[in-house]
């Protein structure tokens, strides 16, 4: 929110400088962002006279002035403003200076062949405004020579971030009573003038819709003027604000919710038919809106309509066909109390934000409604005159005060400081609360932020001062602390370390993704889908690791990186059987573009193959923790895998615990990727937890004699998967059999059809002693009679 200092001093008489309000606020929880002086951009303009204006000799519309800069011998300047005169007074920007609409430095030069020493400015270069039809006029008295800035009473101007718990500070008024309670100066609050009605309102007024707007107020103004602008010292108040003054009427509009954090509508009365009701949209029906689009309703929004339609969206926005215009001479004032979480709702749905809906959907104050309502009356009298008729109030807003009970020793407890009850007491009246000698604290309408004692022991911190809470340092346990991260955390950890280790660059994606790339990967699973996302393109939450992953590798690819090796562990989503979410940790990995550059050795460069990714999974999953040595190759890896360059790695044909492989051409299609790419996934949560296990490492004993191999070559069904041929072998002695590992594959010439030759190395590791020949040919054997139950047969 920004304001001025000028305006901020109409509610807080302070002698305080722009650096000791900025501290202060930040102090008491009104965050500065930035502070911006409007004197440091008009430097170089300054108040001047026109003495002569003479066509120019060499262009129709442009004149040469001689202007009095009140020091030193006139100027001649020449100007195309069709205002400019003898005897005029104007703003001169003089060499040196920088336009502020667009950043142009004036420099003295040649117009048409007539020298310029500077420029005339209009309202709209020196933005206080938007015409730009001719030069800006001063009255007579204005001072000639005085700087523009100092003349134009330019006033630094705050831009503060209000927390969405404080509604009542998105008015100066609430801002100027936070400083005054600080001790920063005298709070000057604006009381209501009594109006002097003319008559009984012409127009029904009634509230058809009490949850959505349980209180609407308004009155007819008649025989208003709207052609003339708004007061000079409005309009600056709403330019320093990022307002832009539009018209008188609404010109007051903006300032009463600016000024006193409460919106409220002018209607133009003419344009209006019958009853003017708040009640439920229809479904379907639509209403264009002062920004000019036109926005379909249904039956959950609140609307403010009349016999011939709907005019408002309540709390949101007025609509274009009945707002204020230069003919409108009767209007009807409105301002109503909207339900917050109702506004919320029905911007959200509507895609609609405005500075309305900001203050409605946080909680406006329920009881300033008269008040607000005879403040809009008196500013639209004092600047369009008219006539006001009497008040019309439907409904009762719930403006019924909170009552806390408080136990002013909570502020030491809780707050951490010492604060004297006499200065607590004065604090929360200075707040406006009200506090009996009980303590029992009866708090303003307007702060729907305080639920109970805690609250109210914020309150008092913050203006005592946050920095007079000491630092205290948490109880510690004597002693060495103990391990804080869990199972599943210290598994985390490994597995990044161990993946970095690899080569794999460590990748953190979107828990969102796109809803047609999610439903690529759900395999079936219903997919959480938000309601309420931060974007259209990322609303589905993801049930795997791989597209974002993916997405990541697209986008270095298209950066012209030649390969990309990422990983990454996060969660996949999924509903539950119940409804609920059900959320699995996973490791995701993609291995895209090159694996090994072009060379001199190797030739053309070399792409990833799904051998990679079952290393790349085999190895991560052993570091996990995992019985790699028991682990079965199977297929399914998933539709979005290619079906002969993929598997899933499993304990038993229904625990996966990993799939890898190459993309399916479809799924590279899908998301507009290069192939080929491989990619792993492990399923964290299907591995099995160790059994047993202590702090310390197992005692490492080598052995003690050499270990041996012996090579077989078996003839095996070419349909044999090696991975189950190499077990058996394995398990044929787990005793001696310490490895098994395969060294060749062969097919062709001397093998039969529909065979296929594996050779595989076996290591036997002794004991006590060394094998004897006959142990030798004894385990030789086992192994021979394991691998024939796989259909397997020494080759001779």
């Amino acid at each position: 929110m920004k304001f001025s200092l000028e305006w901020l001093k109409y509610f807080l008489e302070t002698e305080a400088s722009v650096a000791e309000i900025a501290a202060a606020l930040n102090a008491i929880g009104h965050e500065v962002e930035g502070i911006e002086d409007p004197a440091e951009k008009l430097e170089g303009f300054r108040v001047a006279k026109v003495l002569t204006a003479a066509k120019h000799p060499d262009a129709d519309k442009l004149q040469v002035l001689t202007v009095d800069t009140g020091e030193g011998d006139p100027l001649q300047v020449v100007c195309g403003a069709p205002n400019a005169r003898a005897g005029m007074k104007g703003v001169l920007g003089l060499p040196g200076a920088v336009v502020p609409a667009n950043g142009m430095e004036l420099r003295k030069s040649a117009i048409r062949g007539v020298e310029s020493n500077g420029m005339m400015c209009s309202v709209r270069e020196l933005e206080l405004g938007e015409e730009h039809d001719g030069i800006i006029e001063l009255p007579e008295d204005a001072p000639v020579g005085q700087t523009f800035a100092e003349y134009h009473d330019a006033s630094p101007v705050f831009d503060v971030a209000i927390t969405p718990n404080r509604p009542d500070c998105m008015g100066v008024e609430g801002i100027a009573r936070d400083l005054a309670a600080a001790g920063l100066g005298t709070f000057k609050p604006v009381e209501a003038s009594d109006i002097a009605a003319a008559g009984e309102c012409p127009v029904e007024i009634r509230t058809d819709d009490p949850e959505g707007c349980p209180a609407f107020y308004g009155r007819v103004i008649r025989s208003v003027d709207n052609t003339k602008p708004s007061p000079e010292w409005m309009q600056r108040r709403l330019i320093a604000a990022g307002q832009r003054p539009i018209s008188a009427l609404v010109d007051a509009t903006n300032y009463l919710m600016l000024a006193f954090g409460r919106p409220a509508h002018v209607y133009d009365l003419a344009k209006l038919s019958g009853a003017v009701v708040a009640r439920r949209a229809k479904n379907g029906e639509t209403v264009e809106a002062l920004n000019e689009k036109t926005y379909t309703l249904d039956d959950t929004m609140t609307v403010i309509a009349d016999d011939n339609g709907v005019h408002d969206i309540a709390g949101i926005m007025g609509g274009e066909h009945s707002g204020a215009t230069e003919g409108t001479t009767d209007v009807l004032l409105e301002i109503a109390y909207f339900d917050p979480e109702r506004i919320g709702v029905t911007g959200r749905k509507l895609g609609l934000a405005s500075d309305a809906r900001t203050r409605f959907e946080r909680g406006v104050d329920p009881a300033y409604l008269d008040d607000g309502l005879a403040i809009l009356t008196s500013l639209i009298l004092k600047t369009c005159g008219g006539e006001p008729t009497e008040v019309v109030r439907a409904g009762t807003p719930p403006a019924e005060p909170k009552v806390v009970k408080f136990d002013p020793r909570l502020t030491s407890r809780l707050g951490g400081v010492d604060v004297g009850q006499d200065e607590q007491r004065a604090i929360l009246e200075a707040l406006d609360f009200r506090v009996e000698d009980d303590w029992q604290v009866t708090c303003p309408p307007r702060r729907h932020d305080i639920e109970g004692p805690a609250d109210l022991v914020e309150e008092v911190v913050r203006i005592h001062g946050l920095d007079h809470v000491a630092s205290v340092a948490l109880p510690r346990a004597e002693g060495v602390a103990k391990p804080t991260a869990s199972p599943q955390q210290k598994l985390e950890r490994k597995l990044r370390r161990a993946a970095a280790a690899r080569g794999l660059n460590e990748a953190v994606t979107w828990s969102f993704l796109p809803t047609a790339d999610a439903e690529h990967f759900a395999d079936g699973a219903e997919l959480w889908v938000l309601e309420n996302p931060i974007s259209e393109d990322m609303k589905a939450m993801r049930p795997s690791m791989i597209p974002g992953l993916l997405a990541a590798a697209k986008r270095n690819a298209d950066r012209g990186a030649d390969g990309a090796r990422l990983f990454e562990i996060g969660r996949r989503y999924f509903r539950g059987k119940d409804g609920a979410s059900d959320e699995k940790p996973t490791l995701g990995v993609v291995l895209a573009g090159n694996r090994a550059p072009r060379g001199w050795a190797s030739g053309k460069a070399q792409g990833f193959d799904a051998y990679d990714a079952k290393s790349e999974a085999v190895a991560l999953l052993e570091a996990a923790g995992a019985p790699v040595a028991n682990l079965m190759v199977m297929g399914e890896a998933g539709d979005q895998f290619h079906p002969g360059q993929s598997a899933t790695l499993r304990l038993g044909p229904k625990n996966v615990l990993a799939r890898f492989g190459a993309l399916h051409p479809a799924t590279l299609k899908a998301f507009d990727i290069e192939g080929p790419v491989m990619a792993v996934e492990i399923f964290l949560d299907a591995i099995p937890a160790k059994k047993g296990g202590g702090f310390a490492r197992a005692h490492y004993a080598p052995p003690a004699l050499q270990s041996l191999t012996r090579d077989f070559a078996f003839l095996v069904p070419a349909d044999l998967a090696a991975g189950d041929l190499v077990k058996a072998v394995r398990g044929a002695n787990k005793k001696a059999i310490v490895d098994a590992r395969i060294f060749d594959v062969f097919e062709g010439q001397g093998v039969p059809e529909g065979k296929k030759s594996v050779a595989v190395e076996v290591t036997l590791q002794p004991g006590e002693k060394s094998f004897t020949d006959a142990e030798i040919k004894a385990i030789s054997d086992t192994v021979v009679a394991a691998a024939a139950k796989k259909g397997a047969e020494l080759r001779g």
